[in-house]
This record gives C-alpha cells, structure tokens and sequence, in this order.
C-alpha cells in the first residue's frame, strides 16, 4: 500500500499529454480539448511528433524536447510505445502517469508483458502509474480534466472512485443535472501500480473530501483494501456499489458452510466490518452521501414522521416498517403539548398529521418539540403543496432548525415544479431533501445501518476471561497428522479431536471401523446412542439412511449399522466406506439447532458462518457471514443479523439460550481458523444451544495443504492479534508482560488513563482531556496491526486483575517509511525504566519492519521524554516559536 507522489497524480501543477491529436474524435483529441477547456491553470503540454503546434500550443516531438518535467504524464499512445515513454518520463523526473491506452497485457517477443514492462520502467523512479485502460480522472477545483468524459464536473467535496470507466460519463452528466460536485473523479482502469486501497489511503488525508463514493467491480488485495478502508470510515464516510451480486459459477463446496458463504455474502460482510456503507444504486450512492454529509450523528434509530396529510405520512410508516425500522414514540408531556398546539381530534401516534392548511410557524413548532423528545432520535418532515401554503415558506421555516437541533432532521417535498424552490432552500441550509416519503425513509434506514457499521469499528468488546485458552500445538499436530496421511476430508469424530484443543464443547463420539467396534464403542459410551455411517463422498448422510438415532442395545446398533452400510452400497456404489461414529445421545427439550462454520472466499480469505442449522439448513437460508478475527462484540453481531436470532433470546416459556457461551463458540472457531491456515471448510452442524450452553453434534472438516509462499497470515483479509509479538521480561523485582494492545483491553486502558495525572495526559495527548471518549478508546485499542502498533505493559496486581502500566504506540505511514511513536508510562511508576522498555520495544519492532526512521513530538516543558530518547540515539531539535520538540531516529 503506497500514497507516495500521489499528489502528482491528484494535484499537479504541469501536464504533458503524450500522444495528443487534432484528429476529431480521437482519444488525443479529447484529453486536449478537456485538459485546455477545463479552467486548468497549470502549464499543458502537448506532445507528438506529427505537429509542430496543436490547440494554438506548441506541440513536442518527444519527452526529451519538453521544457521540464511534467508532475503528470497522460499516455494514449499504442501499447507497445508505454514502456520507453514511461522510462524516459521516470529519468526526466516525472512522478505520475495516466495510461488510457488499452491493450498492455498483450506479450511482446521478450516473453515479458508490456504491463510488466511498463511496470519494471516506473519502478526505479518510483512513477506512479494510473490503468491503464483508465479513463482518466478530474479534479474539478483545480480546474483539470484529464479524462475522456464527455462532460466536466463542478467542483464539491465528494470523491468518486469507480473501476469502470464507461461509468463516468454517465454518472457526470447524473450528478451535474443535480447539482453534486466532486474533489476527484477517478477511473481506476486495470490497476496495475495505483489501485483502491492506495487510493483510499491519500483520500482518507484529503482535506477537500468529505465523503468517499466507490463503484467496485472486483478486489484482487483484500487485505490491502480492508486497512485502507478501515482506516478511511474512521475520518469519513465511505459509500459503496458493488457490480455483480448474482453468483458466478463459483465450483461447488464440499460443506455447507461453503455453500452458504457466497461472494456477495462475504463482500458485505467486509463492508459492515470496515465500517462502511453498501448501496445497491448509483441514486442510493450520492443520495446517501448528501444525508450522511449534512445529517447529524444517530445516537439512536427512532424515528417521528411529521405531515401536511395522512396519505404521505402512512407512506412514510409503512416504509419504514417494511425496512425494519423503529417507530418513535413520544412521551406524555410530548403528547400533552401536541394536544395544545394541533386541532382538536388529532389522532396520537407516531405520524403527526397537521392537515392540509398546516402553517409555516406550526410546522416549526411541532418539529422543534418533537427535537427535544427524549424518544426520538431522528424526525422526518413531509410537506405536499396546498393552494393556501407556499412550500418555500415552509422551507425558510424549518430549515434554520439544522443549525440548532441536536438530533437529525431530514425533510420530503412531494412534488415537481411547486416543491423546486423548497427543495433548494433545504439543500442550502443542510437540511437533506427527499422527493418521496419511500426515499426519505430509505434515506434514513441508510443512517441507521451506517451508524451500526460505525458502531461495529468503535465498540469496545469486553473481555474473553474464562474462554479456554487454546492448545495450538495440539490442534497444529492433529492437522499435520491428517495431511501426511492424505486424509484431507476428516471425519466426524476426527473433527471433534480437533475441536477440543479449541474448548469447544463437543458430544462424546468415537469411531468404528466395523460393527462389532461399533457395539463396543456403544458399550463404552452408554445407551442410548447414535449411529453415522462415515463416508467422505456423500454431503447429507441423513438423505439415505445414514444415521440412525435413539439406538438402546447392542442388537439395535448392529441392525442399524447392517442396514446402513447396505444403503449406502445400493444409493453409492462408488462411495468409501470408511466405518462408523457412534456418539452418545443428547437431550434437550429446548435446544436450537444451529450450523457454525468456516469456508474459503477467493478474495477475502477464510469467513465464518453462522445461522439456523439441521438438516434444512439450505432451505431455511437463514445466515450470517463474518470476516476474521472475531470478537464477542462481532459474535454477537454474527447472531443478530439472523433471522434465528429471536428465538435464542426466548419465547412463550421457552428460555433464551446461553449467550455467553455461543459466542464464545464463534470466538474460538474465528481463533482456529486464523491459527491453522490448512482449514479451508468447516461444519457445526447442528451445533445445540439452550440454557445451559452451546455443544457440537456433528463436525466436519477440510483441510488442504497450506500456501508456503508467504506469511499464513496473509490468507486473512484483516490481521489477527499478533502472538507472536508477546515478550515476558524481568522488571521491579518480578515478570512483566509486553504485548500488543487488543480490543477487549478497553476497561484496564480506560483505568490506565484515569491514573495518569492532568500534565502526563497533556504531554501525551497536547491538550487537557478529562476523560477519554468511547470513540477515542476504541481507537487507542482496536487498532489495525497492518498499519500499526501498540504495545502495552501489563502484570497483574493483588488482586490478580491484570492492568496497564504502561504503552507504546507507533503508526507508520502506508509506504513504512516513517512511523510516529508516543510513549506513556502510568504516573506512579515514572523513573522506573518503563519508558525505556518500551521505547525499545517500539524501535525494535520498527527495525523489524523495515520502517526508515522513527519520529515524535513533546512539548518543551516534557525533558523526561526527550532525556530518554536522546539516549537512545534519538536527535531532538526545537520545531517551532512555541519550542515543540521534533525527536527522530533514523533507522536504515
């Protein structure tokens, strides 16, 4: 992931167009006369050997002959020409480039791509390379326009990203009829060298773009996305469209965690996960980036419909009903003072009907009281046109409400022509404007899921005490065990083995080669039992008679074990037999049958699944699909997102299921998973939760042999917590634990902060902070490992609850040349060489990463932090008139 001499791309101050023509209707001919008709005040230079002067400009026969080098290169020239004109614009010092041409995967006689070819010219001058087959991009405030789009854009704050460049004219066109601008508009093209997650990154740090739009197509670097991604919806919003949401003929899985986990299961999951928002039409895409701009932050997902009439505002409820949403519902002091302000007879509910000839001054009213309802989180204003109210006036009524409510106000002016004028003054004042009560609602449902993905990037999970900790090594062994023996499809019992290394909670099971093993295994484990037959080749044993439940004597298992075999030789001749399970019986009167699972996504790595389980578990297709690793805060969203959700909370007598220790099952399946990187498929299923708590009755597993061409890590699209980072150390007399931050050490994190005193917490943070926000603790603890790390000193105390003594924090840019630490050290325990430790821990690490240098800021008045680091090699110099001290460590 790179943004370096991205702002030659986004913001030269020259353009060369290589390539450049006067024939109409060539690709020449277009980017000159958009780069010339644009407003661009930078220097445009033409470049090709036909012409002497082109659009009134004198026109360069090459490279070599132009005045400087140019911040940005634009190519349209043949493909075979890329490769040279890109290493002679690298020696000439140009550092961007726009490649339209398509055509470059084709192979020259070397054997080599041009692709490659032009990639190996960028890269010894580190040229940044847009497409090719890109149709350009526009940077309207700027005045440039170097694309093939038909038509310009109007300067604004929202970005567009698209990976189709046949999109961007259209949507141009869409969004000047309405009035939307841009800071960029980018086509990506083949993404050869400058791709999404790049991107991301520089416009995450843009501070003209306030909304961030993507039309994606299809992601080759999943993990490279989901950082960037990530890190972007912390500082704006991020809306996505997403072509292709039919399947496309992906092979068939060997379980039916596989079957259910589909592409586009998988991509909105990574969504949610990243904290962004998925829309399913280009309308939906700048709609939702106009409320999300303008409407205040949800601190809830209640909604008040107010009306000028029934009609629109049961539209409204039903709208939202059918979405899922939440009704509002007024206090007793709201209704008492709507029974003063309306006509007598209004009807109490959640749509405030002011009739026909409702007043500028009463729609104002209503909505400023139901603002201040402690029930309401969002109010919804509708208002049709009358004879007798003009609908401006309504507008220049409500509309200063924006800047005072604390709460989101969004508006809906039915109508065309009379409602024009109403519309304009809202959008002016912030206020979104809807056209019908269904795209308000619609709207509106967009904040809430929005606020939930948020929601999802900032909770503070809490913590796994009591979850079994693993045993890796044993789990490893098993794993290793299967493959050498080319067992890649494990059996039921085989699966479970490897289950317990995990904690799971598993029925007793064991295996039996033949039926007299089968008796005695039964004997073993105690009647009743049940009988499987085991066979690789066969998904849904149950479909053909293969298993046999309730058995209670020996001359029962031998019956059903006899009539199963001689089923399965009839249905599947060709099948391997490979014997029998035999496990005990469970009992619950009141147990749910769930499937927990794990499948491959060719994009985004290993996924976990989770839903209505049994032997309909297709039919029902009530699922939910999450990325790994997996929190309780992410398990728990896992489970809500299922239809089965409400009956695990309980109904009509029958009790809500063991929460705790379901998720906890999530938990450790994401934990295996991200641990043994040969599991490509699993099945729980069913997986039994009640009361009591959550056991697996049957298991199956796929392993394959893992890729050893890199890192096991980078199978996942997100980095799990890195274990291997963990270092106990001897200080003050007994062990200290140095370890990344996680999650769920949010609670010793937030007591860490409060033992700090007012001047430790301005040296750390510049200015005086009480308390720490949950936003702010959240991103001091759910940190992404890719891109940084924090380092904490733990140990427990008397009372054996484990706290932080101390952290270190360092955040790379995304080429890893530098990184910014911060260190801090609990106030009671300064002078005691924490501080040291830590800073050490961090330059290691950043040594380790190949990171170049190590910077830092203090403010003049903290010697202690600028003693230390002076020690450690660090050169410390006064920044600025106020004396800030710049410290910095140059490391490779």
């Amino acid at each position: 992931m790179s943004v370096r001499n991205l702002e030659h791309l986004f913001a030269p101050k020259s353009v060369a167009l290589i390539g450049a023509s006067e024939r109409p209707g060539s690709l020449g001919a277009t980017l000159l006369h958009n780069l010339l008709a644009g407003g661009y005040q930078g220097q445009v230079w033409p470049v090709n050997p036909k012409y002497e002067t082109l659009a009134g400009r004198t026109c360069y026969a090459g490279v070599a002959e132009l005045p400087g080098a140019p911040d940005l290169a634009v190519i349209c020239t043949p493909p075979a020409t890329i490769p040279a004109i890109v290493r002679q614009l690298g020696e000439a010092g140009t550092r961007a480039a726009v490649v339209l041409s398509s055509g470059v995967d084709a192979r020259s006689g070397r054997g080599r791509s041009l692709r490659q070819q032009m990639l190996d010219a960028a890269h010894p001058y580190l040229l940044r390379l847009l497409g090719p087959n890109s149709a350009g991009l526009l940077t309207p405030g700027r005045g440039l326009n170097a694309s093939v789009a038909a038509s310009s854009a109007l300067p604004g704050r929202i970005a567009f990203v698209s990976q189709s460049g046949a999109l961007m004219s259209g949507v141009l066109d869409w969004a000047r009829m309405r009035g939307i601008g841009f800071s960029h508009f980018i086509a990506l093209g083949d993404s050869a060298d400058v791709d999404l997650g790049d991107v991301l990154d520089y416009l995450a740090s843009d501070g003209g773009t306030s909304a961030i739009l993507l039309y994606v197509q299809d992601l080759r670097y999943a993990r490279k996305f989901m950082s960037a991604a990530r890190a972007a919806a912390r500082s704006k919003p991020v809306l996505v469209l997403k072509a292709g949401r039919e399947e496309d003929g992906t092979p068939a899985a060997a379980s039916e965690s596989g079957a259910l986990a589909g592409s586009d299961d998988v991509f909105d999951a990574a969504i949610r996960r990243a904290g962004m928002l998925r829309v399913t039409t280009t309308e939906q895409l700048f709609s939702a980036a106009e409320t999300l701009a303008y409407a205040r932050p949800l601190h809830g997902e209640r909604l008040a419909i107010v009306s000028n009439g029934a009609g629109p505002g049961v539209l409204a409820r039903d709208a939202l009903a059918y979405g899922k949403g939440v009704e509002a519902a007024f206090s007793a002091a709201t209704n008492e003072k709507l029974d003063a302000l309306l006509a007598p007879g209004w009807r109490r509910g959640n749509v405030v009907n002011l009739r026909n000839a409702a007043s500028p001054e009463l729609y104002r009213q209503t909505l400023e009281l139901l603002l201040q309802d402690p029930g309401v989180d969002a109010v919804l204003a509708i208002q049709s046109p009358t004879a007798t109210v003009a609908s401006r006036d309504v507008a220049d009524a409500i509309a200063p409400l924006v800047k005072t409510a604390s709460k989101t106000l969004l508006s809906c002016w039915l109508g065309g022509e009379a409602v024009r004028e109403a519309r304009a003054i809202a959008s002016g004042a912030r206020l979104p404007a809807f056209r019908t009560p269904e795209d308000a609602v619609a709207g509106f449902l967009q904040l809430v899921q929005y606020r939930r993905n948020q929601n999802l990037l900032m909770e503070v999970p809490p913590s796994m005490a009591g979850t079994v900790a693993p045993d890796r090594a044993a789990a490893r062994a098993l794993v290793r065990e299967a493959i050498a023996a080319k067992r890649y499809l494990l059996s039921d019992p085989e699966t479970k083995s490897i289950l317990r290394t995990y904690g799971l909670a598993v029925v007793e099971t064991r295996s039996a080669s033949t039926i007299d093993e089968a008796v005695a295994a039964s004997e073993r484990i105690g009647y009743p039992v049940a009988v499987k037959i085991l066979t690789p080749d066969v998904m849904h044993k149950s479909d053909f008679g293969g298993v046999t439940l309730d058995l209670d004597s020996p001359e029962a298992v031998r019956a059903a074990a006899q009539r199963m075999r001689r089923r399965l030789e009839e249905l599947f001749p060709q099948a391997k037999f490979e014997g029998y399970s035999v496990q005990a019986m469970a009992r619950s009167t009141h147990a749910h049958e769930l499937i927990v699972g794990a499948a491959l996504d060719p994009v985004f790595g290993p996924v976990i699944v989770f839903g209505q389980g049994g032997v309909a578990v297709e039919v029902t297709d009530d699922h939910s699909v999450g990325l790994p690793p997996l929190n309780l805060v992410l398990a728990r969203d896992l489970v809500d997102r299922t239809r089965v959700a409400r009956l695990l909370a309980g109904y009509r007598g029958r009790p809500a299921v063991n929460m705790d220790a379901l998720l906890a099952s999530l938990v450790q399946v994401s934990r295996m998973v991200s641990d043994i990187p040969e599991i490509v498929e699993l099945d729980l299923n069913p997986l039994l939760a009640d009361s009591r708590g959550a056991v697996v009755l049957d298991a199956r597993m796929r392993l394959a042999l893992a890729d050893r061409s890199g890192s096991t890590l980078d199978r996942l699209a997100i980095r799990p917590y890195p274990r291997e980072l963990e270092e106990t150390i001897d200080w003050n007399g007994g062990p200290l634990l140095l370890r990344p931050i996680r999650p769920e050490d949010g609670p010793a994190h937030l007591a860490f902060f409060d033992a700090l005193t007012p001047d430790d917490v301005r040296y750390r943070m510049f200015v005086r902070i009480r308390e720490l926000q949950p936003s702010q603790l959240a991103r001091f603890t759910q940190i992404d490992y890719d891109r940084e790390m924090a380092f904490i000193a733990t140990r427990k105390n008397s009372a054996g609850v484990a706290e932080t003594l101390a952290v270190g924090r360092v955040v790379a840019d995304p080429d890893n040349i530098t990184a910014e630490f911060a260190v801090t050290v609990r106030s009671d325990l300064k002078g005691m060489g924490l501080g040291k430790i830590m800073m050490q821990k961090l330059i290691d690490y950043c040594r380790s990463r190949g990171t170049r240098e190590i910077v830092g800021e203090a403010l003049p008045q903290n010697s202690r932090i600028t003693g230390m680091v002076r020690k450690l090699g660090f050169t410390v110099r006064t920044k600025d008139e106020e004396g800030m001290r710049e410290m910095r460590l140059v490391l490779r």
